[in-house]
């Protein structure tokens, strides 16, 4: 066992909270591990910490750097399963309901209610000999270019994700951050084609970050949209960077940013009203995000990166809760937007 598991194992015997990560393409673990178990909460996005915030976005919790120990490791790489051979059950009471939801909201949609909602499902999966070590590693294995990370705080839980999708990256006055949306199985190509509906779902994000935070900042430039891959899954994305103007701050562009049309809806609150009302779970921290706030760890350099809490799942005793969701659009269908999630479930079921 390595040092940094080591210390994962002790922290988790004495019940203090910890939180280790590799970025995306990084040959690099970070630990973070809080050297008591209060819980820090951010009021205004200063501090030097690890944040980790819910979907709804009230009190982020933090694990200040200043009340914490930091190490770092390589990854020891394992064998995976062979992600071509993973079977899934379908749960046809599961099925039948969220078809339902996704019915609803298009149905919304048609009304004028709003122009898009990202609707979500939690699927239960047994894990009767659950092993972080090996968990986490194998999670490092198959998604190189995703943010993964193990969560833990004793008075709120454990989470594990591997999230192709930054939220925000800035850097003194500079920042960029992306527009991620439509889902397609990788099929040996990443040269695809993308219906109507998907790059609709795509420009609806990617125009509303750059209207809003047209206020906040200037010099704002966008790539034209093209093909990513996280995992087994194949995705739309557009970068965008830009300069925040000297009377802006983090806090103002992340309460712009989240959470994004990728993960609740446009516009936004009204959307978020119609999931809250209809999903008949709390999503508790997916669809959240989480990372290094102002403060880059490796480099010690004042620096914020934030990823949107995507392909994630909470680990409880012997059960694994999953969480997937999707876009909804006027051309919707809610067959295929059911597969959709099913597709995404195996990026938590593969590591698993």
């Amino acid at each position: 066992m390595s040092p940094i598991f080591e210390k994962v194992k002790l922290h988790s015997k004495e019940n203090l909270p910890f939180v280790i990560y590799r970025k995306p393409n990084s040959r690099t673990i970070i630990g973070v591990f809080q050297v008591n178990d209060h819980l820090y909460f951010s009021e205004n996005f200063k501090e030097e910490a690890f944040i980790f915030s819910s979907f709804l976005g009230d009190k982020p919790i933090v694990f200040p750097i200043e009340h914490s120990e930091v190490k770092f490791a390589a990854p020891h790489l394992v064998d995976g399963n062979d992600e071509k051979n993973l079977q899934t059950k379908t749960n046809e009471a599961e099925r039948e309901k969220f078809i339902s939801l996704v019915q609803s909201g298009i149905n919304a949609i048609n009304e004028g209610t709003f122009r898009k909602v990202v609707l979500s499902r939690v699927e239960a999966v047994d894990v009767p000999n659950f092993d972080i070590e090996v968990v986490f590693e194998r999670m490092l294995q198959h998604y190189s270019t995703a943010f993964c990370y193990c969560w833990y705080h004793p008075k709120i839980g454990m989470w594990m994700g591997a999230t192709p999708e930054r939220l925000l990256q800035a850097k003194e006055k500079s920042f960029n951050t992306m527009s991620l949306a439509g889902t397609q199985t990788f099929q040996g190509n990443d040269v695809v084609s993308w219906k109507n509906k998907e790059r609709e779902e795509q420009e609806f994000v990617t125009s509303f970050i750059v209207e809003n935070l047209k206020n906040q900042a200037s010099d704002v430039q966008l790539s034209t949209p093209y093909t990513t891959r996280a995992g087994n899954l194949l995705h739309i994305r557009t970068d965008i960077e830009g300069t925040l103007n000297e009377d802006s701050n983090l806090k103002n562009v992340i309460d712009i940013l989240h959470p994004t049309p990728a993960v609740c809806g446009l516009p936004k609150n009204i959307a978020r009203d119609f999931i809250l009302k209809n999903e008949g779970y709390d999503r508790e921290f997916y669809s959240g995000f989480l990372g290094e706030l102002n403060l880059n760890i490796n480099t010690n350099e004042h620096e914020t990166d934030l990823y949107v809490n995507l392909r994630c799942m909470k680990v409880g005793d012997k059960v694994a809760q999953i969480y997937v969701g999707g876009g909804i659009t006027k051309d919707s269908n809610p067959e295929a937007e059911w597969e959709e999630t099913v597709n995404k479930t195996k990026t938590m079921k593969r590591i698993l």
